[in-house]
């Protein structure tokens, strides 16, 4: 009895010895299991059948195909489990092997593409290969821009889903960290900017973000009026026919708290003249200042 039981104990060892290894192009660690998609690169693996045991990519029409097969087996739409049954049965319909043993192993995804466009540091695209959400699609594109505006648009399926970034990174909103699951566009916009230009500091382009966009906020960005900033200001936008229109803007009375502070949109051009009155004022007295201390000095100077 003993010498039986060692008997199948070697047997079983000698079986399992005999059983061929994963391939080489599929011996790493199998990818989650989601279903295949045409340019996938699979690994089928039939035991006692090395010659059928080999990587293949599932094809533009959905099959895949294998030595000795007639014709191809449907892989495209189908999970690995339920491919091995495929194989296995039309190995058994075209009386290649009675009772075949197959395995698949997923070695690269190829049909789950996820691109990420935009304001984005490094626009990007990937395979949703297992749970892929939102922030780990921006984490693949290594963060938002710095111009990045308010929104994110997710497209699949010819819809269009727009997330809110404040919800999404600032509020942590479970709903608006989506799922993907590949074949989606991820685009995210440049902000808006407001144009300031004449008689500040610093003039440039601020980008319009969520918050409060007025004069006086946008007077701070550009680090403040120069001392010959005029009293009236401009703001340009344009309408929704396309058409400027200037709209005069009260700044003393709003620096002076006399009038409430206009909002500002995006694209907008605030435009801060120059004084011209108060700077030729300025430069008379100079010039009087100037001719008095020469005089006194004994120095005369025509300018």
């Amino acid at each position: 009895m003993r010498i039986l039981t060692l008997g199948l104990m070697v047997c079983a060892a000698a079986a399992a010895q005999a059983i061929p290894p994963r391939m080489e192009d599929a011996g790493k660690e199998n990818l989650p299991a989601q279903q295949l998609g045409a340019d996938d690169l699979i690994g089928v693996s039939i035991y006692d059948a090395p010659e059928l045991t080999r990587t293949v990519r599932i094809e533009a029409d959905g099959t895949i195909h294998l030595p000795l097969l007639k014709r191809g087996v449907e892989a495209a739409g189908v999970f690995p489990r339920q491919l091995e049954a495929g194989i296995a049965e039309a190995l058994q319909q075209e009386q290649i092997l009675v009772d075949p043993v197959v395995k698949v192993t997923v070695v690269e995804y190829h049909s789950r593409p996820v691109s990420v466009m935009g304001a984005v540091r490094k626009p990007t695209v990937f395979q949703a290969v297992g749970a892929v959400t939102l922030l780990e699609a921006l984490a693949h594109a290594e963060g938002l821009a710095e111009d990045a505006g308010t929104e994110i648009l997710v497209t699949r399926n010819q819809t269009v889903d727009r997330i809110a970034v404040s919800k999404l990174i600032k509020d942590a909103d479970p709903a608006a960290n989506l799922a993907l699951h590949g074949g989606e566009e991820i685009r995210v916009p440049t902000a808006g900017k407001i144009f300031v230009v004449g008689n500040v500091l610093k003039p440039g382009a601020f980008p319009v973000r969520d918050g409060d966009h007025s004069v006086l906020r946008l007077i701070a960005l550009s680090e403040g009026l120069l001392p010959y900033a005029a009293r009236l200001a401009y703001v340009y936008r344009r309408d929704e026919s396309g058409a400027k229109k200037e709209i005069p803007i009260e700044l003393s009375k709003i620096m002076e708290r006399k009038a409430a502070d206009v909002p500002l949109e995006a694209d907008d051009v605030l435009y801060i003249p120059d004084n011209r009155a108060r700077r030729n004022v300025s430069k008379a007295l100079d010039r009087l200042s100037s001719f008095g201390a020469s005089t006194a000095s004994g120095v005369l100077i025509w300018h």
